[in-house]
């Protein structure tokens, strides 16, 4: 392994281990779901061998027993996709919309929190999605006024942790996707950049926190309504609608020199550099 890529993995597989010894999780668990992973990956490599010799072809590549290999693919448990969230499409129509800072009606034509929940969907009643919203604290609802206001920036549900998990996998996962294809220089090429700094004090970290967020909402006020006009071109044009597209923006900050491992591949800068 060159240095290169041991610093990528240890960059990327410390952040795992702090989540799995932060749920208790041991490193035999641990180990079985990267073994499994491991032959996941190698049964879906693309191989002009015939489907008899898998065991051996992917036994090779992992450099697992055959034995073992075939254990992994017996025992492998396929979990269904998670059906979509109403509750998060709606709140990112919301976010997206020209009245997410204000309040709406709960009832009653457009604008209003009915209308909004009913043109996304007929199948579940308005005060379902309400109870939802206001269970994972992304909106309230003055009861008296009889008005529902946005909460949050973002959907993340902070005392949901099973929501959180999910969103963790679905956000990370892709981004690492896009990332790990790049490398391998899958084309065409995903788009990854970033902006980075160093030499900034915790008062400065406060005061990004506003003009984020901003940059944020004025992505998804942009992107979403693209996105939902070019799904609804595909669908009257008779397209193939087989496409997937996550977009996102992140942020972290740390203590600069912190003992947090770093690819070797890394670098940093003052004043900000973009990267990618």
């Amino acid at each position: 392994m060159d240095s290169a890529l041991a610093g990528a993995l240890r960059a990327i597989l410390y952040p795992l281990a702090q989540l799995a010894l932060a749920r208790g999780v041991p490193f035999q668990a641990a180990q079985e779901l990267l073994k499994q992973m491991y032959v996941d990956a190698a049964a879906a490599m693309p191989s002009d061998g015939p489907a008899h010799r898998q065991v051996s072809r992917i036994s090779t590549a992992t450099g697992l027993q055959r034995r073992e290999v075939t254990r992994l693919m017996q025992a492998a448990v396929r979990t269904a996709a998670p059906r979509r969230s109403l509750a998060v499409d709606l709140f990112t129509r919301w976010m997206a919309s020209a009245s997410r800072d204000a309040a709406l009606p709960r009832q009653g034509a457009a604008p209003s929190f009915e209308a909004m929940a009913r043109d996304l969907t007929r199948d579940v009643h308005p005060r379902s999605l309400l109870e939802e919203l206001v269970r994972l604290k992304l909106v309230s609802w003055d009861a008296q006024a009889d008005t529902v206001r946005l909460q949050a920036d973002a959907f993340v549900p902070r005392d949901d942790q099973a929501r959180m998990l999910g969103f963790l996998a679905d956000n990370v996962g892709d981004h690492f996707r896009g990332a790990v294809s790049n490398v391998a220089g899958g084309r065409p090429a995903h788009f990854e950049q970033a902006i980075f700094a160093d030499e900034l004090s915790v008062q400065s970290l406060e005061a990004l926190r506003p003009l984020i967020s901003a940059q944020w909402k004025a992505m998804a006020a942009s992107l979403v309504p693209a996105l939902e006009g070019l799904i609804a071109e595909d669908g009257r044009a008779g397209r193939a609608q087989d496409q997937r597209l996550r977009i996102g923006l992140y942020e972290y900050h740390a203590p600069m020199g912190n003992a947090e491992p770093a690819s070797d591949a890394s670098s940093s800068a003052a004043p900000p550099s973009p990267s990618g």
